[in-house]
């Protein structure tokens, strides 16, 4: 795998004195997201007050989702960050969901399996040890180790430092920010802000003076809907941190500072594919 660090960019960035490293979606790459702690390591050593704060979606799709909660969840990261936040994506939102045992629980699992849970599901059941076992909380919880259960019960819809909202898939303009924000986390699709695309990466008008953090959606599909080329810049107040994890094998990040950010990547070389 290679490791990518772009050079600084100027942005109407206001946060402070914060440095900010924000990770998005992994999506079951445990050795990308592994490569890409190893690099930010240093960089928040240098960083009077370094917060890193996790956009969703760390499972499903790759192979290695539960290796990948365990570095989600780890608490030594505290020894690094000065403060860290996790937010929903849709696919967490799917799991909590769909082990809930809510009446509505049964809502949630087919789009989830439809959308690449099939194989985290497998995934739970050979680490258990339950082959062709139901999908239950019992079930996850007997893959999982208590630092993991803890942080996926303290998930948040986003947060806001400064002028930045970071959030799972974005805002739908129609609403403005503070209304899809208040939007609850269990809603399933449409335009939530964990699962909108199209209203949100075709508008053009801005926040105001925010800039929304997001992921979800990854490069070729930004591309259709919003019409640029590069999701990875930061225009119209948005910047996409999806850089497509199991299905084009690269992982992004960011640093951001007053004024500026850069972009981090992890990238599987082809011979490794």
């Amino acid at each position: 795998m290679r490791f990518d660090i772009s050079d600084w960019r100027e942005a109407a960035i206001s946060i402070g004195e914060e440095t900010i490293f924000a990770i998005g979606d992994v999506h079951g790459c445990a050795g990308h997201l592994s490569l890409l702690f190893d690099r930010i390591g240093p960089l928040a050593a240098a960083a009077a007050s370094p917060r890193l704060i996790f956009l969703g979606d760390m499972i499903s799709k790759g192979p290695e989702s539960l290796p990948v909660l365990e570095q989600w969840a780890a608490p030594e990261l505290s020894d690094t960050f000065a403060r860290i936040d996790r937010l929903y994506g849709n696919h967490e939102q799917l799991l909590l969901l769909a082990t809930s045992g809510r009446p509505d629980a049964e809502a949630a699992v087919t789009p989830w399996m439809e959308a690449g849970g099939a194989l985290f599901v497998e995934e739970v059941r050979t680490r258990a040890g339950r082959p062709g076992a139901p999908l239950t909380w019992d079930l996850f919880c007997a893959a999982t180790s208590d630092a993991v259960r803890t942080e996926l019960g303290r998930l948040a819809s986003h947060v806001r430092v400064g002028n930045l909202v970071f959030v799972h898939a974005g805002i739908d303009p129609a609403l403005g920010v503070e209304a899809s924000l208040d939007a609850p986390w269990d809603r399933i699709g449409g335009n939530h802000w964990a699962w909108i695309k199209a209203p949100f990466l075709s508008h053009v008008g801005g926040f105001g003076d925010l800039v929304i953090v997001h992921g979800h959606t990854i490069p070729k599909q930004h591309g259709e809907l919003s019409g640029r080329p590069d999701p990875h810049v930061l225009e119209f107040g948005r910047l996409s941190l999806d850089g497509g994890s199991a299905v084009t094998g690269t992982v992004m990040a960011a640093q951001l500072q007053t004024g500026r950010y850069r972009l981090l990547s992890v990238h599987r070389e082809s011979a490794d594919e």
